[in-house]
C-alpha cells in the first residue's frame, strides 16, 4: 500500500501473496514463519519499487526476497540483508514465474479458516495471509490499536501450528463442516470492499474482486451447493451496481439515487442465472435470499418500480431463517416501503436495545431515513447528525452530514 493510502496500484500486488505464501510453504514448512516474511516483503517492494523501479518478474521479486527473509529472520546484519535484496532484484529479472498452483490461495482460506481458531480470528487471519493487507489496515476496519491487531494474528497462526495443520486442502469429509466458515469470511472480505468501515474512501475494489474471486473457486470444488452459488451470485449482483455507488468526487449515492445505465448488466446476468438455478435445485439458504433480495431491486427498471412486496415476504423469511439486526434493519426499510414509515420505525424500535446495533450509526442512519419518511424532519436531522457520529467511513459521515443539512435548509425555507 503507498503512503497516502492509495489501494489500486497495489491491487495486483496482493493478488500474488497466496502464490508465492503457498510456495513457501510447501518448502520450508512453517506457514506461521513463511507469512510474516511474505509480509516484509511486501513492506520491502513498497520501499523499494517506487525508487528503483518495478521489476519484470514481481512474483519472483517476492518470492526470493521473502526467502531471503525467511532464512535472515534471525540473523541482526542489516548490511547483508540488504545486499541479499539488491540480489533479488537482480535475479528476478533473469528468472521466471513459479509454477503457479490455482488451487493456493484455496488452500489458504481453509487453512486460514481452521476451526481452531475464533471467527474473528479466522477473518484477520485470511485478510492478511489471502488478501494482502497489512496488519494496519486490518486493525483499521476492525476499529483496534495496531498492537492488539498483530496479537491475535499471531495466536492464530500458533494455534494453527499447535493444531498441526498442514497446507492442502481438508478432505471431502471436513469441508463442508469449514465451508460454512469461509462463507462467512469471504461475505466478510467483500462487505468491506463494498463498504469499507474507515478511512477516506468508500470502496476498495480489490478487496470485492479477491473475495469473488475465491467465491468462484470455492464454486468451482462445490457446484452442487446452494449457499456457495447464493453467496457468489450476491456479490456479483451487489457488485455491479458499484460504477454508480459514489458520485464524481467520491460521494456516496444511496441505491434510489444511483443511474442505473452504470451498472454492470453481464454481472447481474449471472448473479440471476446462479441464484435462480440454486433456488429451484438446492436446499434454501440465507445467502440464496440475499441474493434473490438483490436480484429484485437489480431487475428493477427504476427506483420506484421495485417489487418491495417480494422484497418484504424474502425478508420476512430471512429473519425466520437467519435472525440478527441486521436483518431486522434492513427489513424495516422494507416494511416502510410498503405499509408506511410507521411500521418501519415500530420494527426498528424492537432492536433498539440490541447492542449490536444500537450503537452503530447503521441503526441511526435507518432511522433517520424512516423519520425523514414520516415527516418528522427536525428529529430526523438529529438522528443524521448522531449516525454521522458513530461512522469512521469518511464518505458515509459526509454523506450523512449533507442529509442534515438539507433537512436543516428545508425547514429554513419560506
Amino acid at each position: 500500500m503507498t503512503s497516502d493510502g492509495r489501494w489500486d496500484e497495489w491491487a495486483d500486488v496482493r493478488r500474488l501473496v497466496p502464490d508465492v505464501l503457498g510456495v513457501l510453504v510447501r518448502r520450508h514448512g512453517r506457514f506461521d514463519e513463511c507469512e510474516d516474511a511474505v509480509q516484509e516483503a511486501l513492506v520491502a517492494a513498497s520501499v523499494q519499487w517506487p525508487v528503483e523501479g518495478r521489476p519484470d518478474s514481481p512474483k519472483a521479486w517476492l518470492l526470493t526476497v521473502a526467502a531471503r527473509r525467511l532464512a535472515n529472520r534471525r540473523r541482526s546484519d542489516t548490511a547483508r540483508r540488504h545486499r541479499e535484496e539488491r540480489d533479488a532484484v537482480l535475479a528476478s529479472a533473469s528468472s521466471g514465474d513459479p509454477a503457479p498452483s490455482d488451487d493456493d490461495a484455496l488452500t489458504l482460506l481453509f487453512l486460514c479458516c481452521h476451526p481452531a481458531l475464533s471467527p474473528t480470528a479466522q477473518a484477520a487471519l485470511t485478510l492478511r495471509a489471502v488478501a494482502g493487507l497489512t496488519t494496519a489496515e486490518i486493525a483499521r476496519a476492525y476499529l483496534v490499536p495496531e498492537a492488539t491487531m498483530a496479537q491475535r494474528i499471531s495466536r492464530a497462526k500458533q494455534r494453527i501450528r499447535d493444531a498441526g495443520a498442514t497446507f492442502a486442502l481438508p478432505p471431502a469429509s471436513e469441508r463442508s463442516e469449514r465451508l460454512r466458515v469461509v462463507l462467512e469470511v469471504l461475505y466478510l472480505l467483500f462487505n468491506e470492499g463494498y463498504t469499507a468501515m474507515s478511512g477516506p474512501a468508500l470502496l476498495r475494489p480489490d478487496l470485492t474482486a479477491e473475495a469473488i474471486r475465491l467465491a468462484r473457486e470455492v464454486h468451482r470444488i462445490v457446484p452442487v451447493d446452494g449457499e456457495v452459488a447464493g453467496l457468489l451470485a450476491l456479490m456479483l449482483l451487489v457488485d455491479a451496481r458499484r460504477p454508480a455507488r459514489t458520485g464524481l468526487d467520491g460521494t456516496l449515492v444511496p441505491l434510489a439515487e444511483q443511474d442505473r445505465s452504470l451498472w454492470d448488466r453481464t454481472a447481474i446476468a449471472e448473479g440471476v442465472a446462479l441464484v435462480t438455478a440454486s433456488l429451484t435445485t438446492t436446499r434454501l439458504g440465507p445467502y440464496q435470499l440475499q441474493a434473490a433480495i438483490a436480484a429484485l431491486h437489480d431487475e428493477a427498471p427504476t427506483a420506484t418500480e421495485t417489487d418491495w412486496s417480494q422484497i418484504v415476504a424474502l425478508y420476512r423469511l430471512l429473519e425466520r431463517m437467519a435472525p440478527g439486526p441486521t436483518v431486522t434493519l434492513n427489513r424495516a426499510v422494507a416494511e416502510a416501503m410498503v405499509h408506511g414509515p410507521q411500521a418501519g420505525l415500530d420494527l426498528l424500535a424492537t432492536v433498539r436495545i440490541d447492542e449490536r446495533v444500537s450503537g452503530a450509526h447503521r441503526f441511526g442512519s435507518v432511522r433517520a431515513h424512516l423519520l425523514e419518511m414520516a415527516g418528522d424532519m427536525a428529529e430526523a436531522g438529529e438522528a443524521y447528525r448522531r449516525a454521522a457520529r458513530q461512522t469512521s467511513s469518511i464518505p458515509e459521515r459526509r454523506h450523512l452530514l449533507a442529509r442534515a443539512a438539507r433537512l436543516e435548509a428545508s425547514e429554513r425555507a419560506p
